[in-house]
């Protein structure tokens, strides 16, 4: 099932950044409830992890829980984090499975201007991923073609792992050279602690893993990691 971009909620305008889940923290036993209830208590899209094992030294989820996913919560926004060597390679069977936001590395091997086209022509929206030692200088000839840029603030591969505070000034970085109907995302070691500075910093769509499903009150653990 593709989607149309026009579904789109990342040029929303809001006052308040979005709230991401990540549901690699989540009981793999119990899913769908446990996402359904981060949603009814407040969180904007849910995001989801994919490794293959050899961009990140660890294996998780593909296309085929997405497709479940889609098909359970057919109006969630669907952010797909891939933490992959070749990102074009699976365009096209997360767009069939109902992704919405499709976010490569600028590390992988992949062109960033050729994946950007891709995932557009897909009927998604395009992300661009950083990791923690990647210089800023080379990811920002890139920025303009996509939608959202997102700046992992862990070395990715695991949840649960301490933000790197080094980051944020890489952040202010892009935040300056993005348009109006762009988004800069934080992802790895966000939560009560460390949000206000992501926000300061210019991050507008903050992913929490156990900050979130950790807590035993999504509701409060959202709406602190908003600030409102």
């Amino acid at each position: 099932m593709q989607l149309q971009r026009s579904m789109s909620i990342l040029t929303t305008p809001t006052s308040l950044p979005l709230v991401a889940p990540s549901i690699l923290s989540a009981d793999f036993a119990n899913l769908g409830e446990e996402c359904e209830k981060t949603l009814a208590a407040g969180a904007d899209l849910l995001h989801l992890d994919v490794m293959d094992g050899h961009f990140v030294p660890n294996l998780t989820m593909g296309p085929a829980l997405c497709n479940s996913l889609r098909s359970r919560m057919p109006d969630v926004y669907l952010d797909v984090h891939l933490m992959v060597n070749k990102p074009m390679e699976y365009v096209e069977s997360f767009a069939k499975a109902g992704c919405n936001l499709f976010t490569g590395h600028v590390e992988a091997n992949d062109d960033p201007f050729a994946l950007a086209e891709a995932i557009h022509d897909a009927g998604m929206d395009a992300g661009i991923a950083i990791n923690p030692p990647t210089d800023v200088e080379d990811i920002l000839p890139y920025i303009e073609a996509f939608d959202l840029v997102l700046v992992m603030s862990v070395n990715p591969g695991f949840s649960g792992q301490a933000f790197i505070p080094e980051v944020l000034s890489k952040v202010e970085v892009i935040a300056e050279r993005l348009r109006p109907d762009q988004r800069l995302q934080m992802d790895g070691g966000v939560g009560a602690a460390t949000c206000e500075s992501c926000r300061s910093a210019g991050c507008d769509v903050l992913v929490a893993a156990s900050a979130i499903f950790g807590s035993d009150d999504y509701a409060t653990a959202i709406t602190g990691l908003r600030g409102h």
